[in-house]
């Protein structure tokens, strides 16, 4: 059976080795993971002793996850009677599908409204409630909870539904994007060699070895030596990373630009935020509350000759931009737009590229103040958005 599970992983071009294999057959062998019962180990303790036998960086956490998910699939449940029911098994039970006549009666607060009515919540509400329209619960039309609908309300656990939530009250995990993902379609690769072309712009010269001995030979002895454009040249890019929430349907095509970015760029330094940048950023998502990069430290660390891109589909509550205490997941003593305005401030050569179709631009409130805060400088995430952000940061 373990056979095969490292087969999966490998399929899954996790760089798995057969040393690392035998070295978890060792640790079974040993009684690293004591047994439940009978009936052998557990799961859960399986999956943290293969996780550290097998894997070596953590960046390939994700990969292993999902591999270790697609393979045991289902086995949990077959050997232990005790386990809960499936969530999604019950979700459907949570859940009302409301007419547009119903969806249009429902009360859309303001944030000051919202925030004062949830602290009241928090303070009267005794009990769990489920399909109401007053407290915190799920499955109703309540702005508080989840599950349900409200075109305006603070999530509270459980899984996002119609993305409307101005604040979200969980732990949320995200992952670090995969810079060593393969292009896909030929016209990502296409555009990629647009960023090709921008990185030799202005490259130094290095000297063309082979070149150089041939030339010296047809010469007589006499040096000749011969110098090419250097592979990577001195352009700095500066590339902040949008990352979770609505920025998982574009996950591939974002982790394709970030790929050849990094293969590209001789001078690239990159950081993560969520929907909208604020007084901090970082480069890890599992440690993203642990490792805090200030936004201000960054400023001050990059000169100005840094191109700033921006990589989002910039979809959000408003009050994510221009609110105090608006993000999703903390209260930010200042706005996001305060920030925004002082990174393409310090940075001169600055663009947003969107991965959102730019059809829907228009539809979003948030895409739309977001572009006027980029002075227009928001491009599709194309061929062709790509060849316009590039000739703009070029100049």
């Amino acid at each position: 059976m373990l056979i095969d599970f490292f087969y999966t992983l490998r399929a899954a071009k996790l760089p798995v080795s057969v040393k690392e294999y035998l070295m978890l057959l060792e640790a079974l062998q040993a009684g690293v993971v004591g047994p439940r019962s009978s009936d052998g180990w557990s799961l859960d303790d399986f999956y943290f002793l293969a996780r550290t036998t097998l894997v070596k960086d953590e960046k390939h956490y994700d990969k292993f996850d999902r591999a270790f998910a697609a393979y045991f699939k289902g086995v949990e449940m077959v050997t232990d009677f005790q386990k809960a029911l499936p969530e999604e098994w019950l979700r459907k039970l949570l859940e009302r599908e409301l007419t547009p006549e119903q969806k249009a009666a429902i009360e859309k607060m303001d944030w000051d409204t919202l925030m004062e009515t949830l602290k009241k919540r928090l303070e009267e509400q005794k009990e769990r409630h489920e399909g109401g329209n007053k407290w915190i619960g799920t499955g109703g039309t309540s702005p508080f909870g989840h599950g349900g609908y409200n075109p305006q309300g603070v999530r509270i656990g459980g899984p996002g539904r119609n993305r409307s939530a101005v604040k979200v009250w969980e732990q949320r995990a995200y992952r670090d994007y995969d810079d060593t993902q393969e292009l896909g379609t030929r016209n990502i690769k296409m555009a990629m060699r647009r960023l090709r072309k921008f990185a030799r712009q202005g490259g130094e010269l290095e000297l063309d070895l082979p070149d150089t001995i041939r030339s010296t030979a047809a010469n007589a002895g006499w040096l000749d030596i011969k110098l090419v454009p250097e592979r990577h040249n001195n352009v700095k890019v500066l590339l902040l990373m949008d990352v979770g929430g609505t920025m998982d349907d574009h996950i591939q095509r974002v982790e394709e630009l970030f790929s050849a970015a990094k293969s590209e760029f001789k001078h690239l330094e990159f950081y993560y935020f969520h929907n909208c940048v604020y007084d901090f950023m970082w480069k890890n998502n599992q440690r993203r509350f642990s490792e805090k990069f200030d936004t201000w430290d960054i400023i001050r660390k990059y000169n100005k000759d840094y191109k700033l891109i921006f990589v989002g589909d910039a979809t959000m509550s408003p009050y994510e931009i221009l609110q105090s205490g608006g993000s999703v997941e903390y209260h930010n003593e200042e706005p996001g737009a305060e920030w925004l305005q002082r990174l393409t401030h310090a940075f001169p050569h600055h663009a947003w590229i969107n991965p959102e179709p730019q059809g829907v631009w228009q539809y979003r409130q948030s895409i739309e103040i977001i572009r006027q805060l980029m002075g227009g400088r928001m491009y599709p995430l194309t061929l062709k958005g790509l060849e316009e952000t590039m000739r703009l940061l070029s100049k």
